[in-house]
């Protein structure tokens, strides 16, 4: 669930294939789960300060992070649904992260993205975590509070991982076109938000 041939867990330096999958089926299965953890803590860095938003680093793309989140946040979100709601809910999100964020990235490869469709669907994972968090003050503290509160953590969070990916995509879509692919964008992240925002 990774990319980039001459980096990432592939191992590879740029020396070719063969020799990359060599030394990673070689290496002990800690210096992997060390080197992925590694590398998602590096990209969450990037998604936490968009304005040091690292091109080079989003490309090296992967799976694991998004997937992580996304299940954190479909838990978070069916664990307070209602008792019959909460198959339901959490099908929901796990749907509209993974289909929502094909969606958009079909579109900005129509829109002449110079991006791969997994390293769109990476940056669109990681960008989750802010509605992550935000799902987390919402059941907790934001339970305590009013329905204002929430609605304005959540609203924040959402102007932070909107920024965050639209900040990387605008980079590898042409200027005139990228108005139309941050709508998309906008409204995959809206969609996610209002669910969160629900969320008691």
């Amino acid at each position: 669930m990774e990319g980039s041939m001459s980096s990432g867990s592939l191992g590879g330096g740029g020396s070719g294939m063969g020799e990359g999958l060599g030394s990673t089926l070689d290496e002990p299965v800690m210096d992997t789960i060390m080197r992925d953890v590694r590398m998602v803590g590096t990209k969450m860095k990037c998604v936490m300060d968009p304005r040091r938003v690292d091109v080079e680093t989003l490309k090296d793309w992967d799976l694991w992070g998004p997937l992580l989140l996304c299940l954190i946040l479909a838990t978070i979100l069916s664990a307070s649904a209602p008792a019959d709601q909460k198959s339901l809910v959490f099908t929901s999100v796990f749907v509209i992260v993974w289909c929502g964020s094909g969606v958009v990235t079909v579109n900005a490869l129509l829109l002449g993205g110079t991006l791969s469709f997994f390293q769109c669907i990476c940056v669109l994972g990681y960008c989750i975590f802010p509605l992550t968090v935000a799902s987390i003050f919402c059941v907790t503290i934001g339970a305590m509070t009013g329905f204002w509160i929430r609605l304005l953590v959540v609203a924040f969070c959402f102007v932070w991982a909107t920024s965050a990916s639209v900040g990387f995509l605008s980079t590898l879509v042409p200027e005139n076109r990228r108005a139309l692919a941050a709508y998309p964008v906008f409204l995959f992240y809206l969609s996610l938000s209002w669910m969160v925002a629900l969320a008691s």
